[in-house]
């Protein structure tokens, strides 16, 4: 792939991305280019803004449909949209990288970091400091504005369509979400070879099923070096199925987002049809009713259920990365399907092991009570008692953690 030079400052905004200073994050509905020359650096950061009024009557807001193209507005485009995934191990990651990025950075930066359901996200807070650039949670239809960094809010996904942001309740993915997955898949969508996606420290794989998705629509993959990560299991994962174009050390990472920002996409690789598949996984991840009522699946389907809604699961391919989707949109790599079918497992059988603790001490009582007047009987519940200890011992034996090491003898 071969790129042309260009510029650090260009004359004009980018097409769907805009340029300005914001105040408590409103829009505002002067469309006066705004006076960069008030800028202080020892002020407290703010929030760029776009220049022009929100435009509520654009159709773009809403996801692309399967034929959509991802077309040229400008005559110039780099790689100006860059998102990245974070799990375990990933904060600290994603500090080391807004603080290599530049003031005056030319592209929007979008992260996806796994955080509990239940509790507030401080993560803007904490990327807004350790970095020159400033952070906030992404609002649902708020337009994208270059040099911001968007964080995904708890519990939602955040999605990106051609101009703006969506925050969605949408079906979990991997058991995330916010997704790593979603993020990327939409972005490719939207921007295809404008995006560099990113993928950090964390467990399991979520963003390796994103990160081929970008490739496919002609964009980059970065990779956390998995000798440095924390947590190496995603940054593997991901060079072991994607076509990564980097694996490097974070702050080598923030230095090639900054590079590439600065690079044109060649004419040829700007325009790509949306694969049928991806669509309909960008638009589940995003409640479109029509990807469920329309009744087409991707993928083929299974014999396995999926274990958050029981319904059926369709087996899906991309390259040598196995993945699967439900009707309603939960979605899981082979890896992650395994990993919570072994919680399932596990939850069950502490369940059946309290069951036949109650039970035990319930006879064993009725045995005590029985052999004051009726021997037989007691022996009875003596028996059951002891049939239902020999179950206990064989759940505890089930529970104890399967060793990778051989027997001695090798066998």
């Amino acid at each position: 792939m071969h790129y042309s030079q260009r510029g650090r400052n260009r004359a004009a905004a980018l097409p769907g991305f805009n340029r300005g200073r914001a105040h408590s994050g409103h829009h505002s509905n002067d469309s006066s280019t705004a006076d960069s020359s008030t800028a202080d650096s020892s002020t407290v950061k703010e929030l760029k803004e776009p220049v022009f009024p929100r435009q509520s009557e654009r159709e773009d807001l809403a996801l692309p449909h399967e034929d959509s193209l991802l077309g040229a507005i400008a005559n110039e485009q780099t790689h100006d949209v860059v998102v990245v995934g974070a799990s375990a191990g990933g904060v600290e990651a994603l500090m080391t990288f807004v603080a290599g990025l530049p003031a005056n950075l030319e592209a929007a930066v979008f992260v996806v970091l796994h955080i509990p359901a239940n509790i507030p996200s401080s993560l803007h807070r904490i990327l807004g400091h350790a970095g020159p650039l400033p952070a906030k949670l992404a609002e649902d239809n708020e337009l994208i504005v270059c040099g911001n960094i968007y964080v995904a809010p708890p519990d939602s996904h955040l999605l990106l369509t051609a101009t703006s942001m969506r925050i969605t309740h949408g079906p979990h993915e991997n058991w995330q979400r916010p997704a790593i997955d979603p993020l990327f898949r939409t972005a490719a969508i939207a921007f295809g070879p404008r995006v560099v996606g990113i993928v950090l420290s964390g467990a399991l794989d979520d963003g390796t099923a994103g990160l081929i998705a970008i490739k496919r629509l002609g964009g980059i993959a970065l990779v956390q070096d998995p000798d440095t990560a924390v947590f190496p299991s995603m940054p593997l994962s991901a060079c072991s199925y994607a076509s990564v174009d980097y694996s490097l050390p974070v702050p080598a990472l923030a230095a090639k987002v900054v590079e590439l920002s600065g690079v044109t996409v060649p004419h040829q690789e700007r325009k790509s049809r949306v694969p049928r598949d991806m669509d309909l996984e960008a638009r589940l991840a995003g409640l479109d009713p029509t990807a469920v009522e329309n009744n087409t699946h991707v993928g083929t389907i299974s014999e396995l259920t999926c274990p958050q809604c029981r319904g059926p699961l369709w087996e899906i391919h991309d390259g040598r990365l196995l993945r699967f989707r439900c009707r309603v949109g939960h979605a899981f790599t082979a890896e992650a399907l395994m990993e919570g079918q072994s919680q399932t497992v596990e939850r069950n059988l502490w369940i059946a092991l309290n069951s036949l603790e109650e039970s035990t001490q319930l006879y064993s009582r009725l045995a005590l009570s029985a052999y004051a007047h009726d021997d037989k009987r007691a022996r009875e519940f003596d028996e059951k008692v002891e049939r239902f200890n020999e179950r206990m011992r064989v759940i505890r034996e089930m529970m104890i953690p399967v060793s990778d090491q051989k027997p001695p003898d090798g066998k």
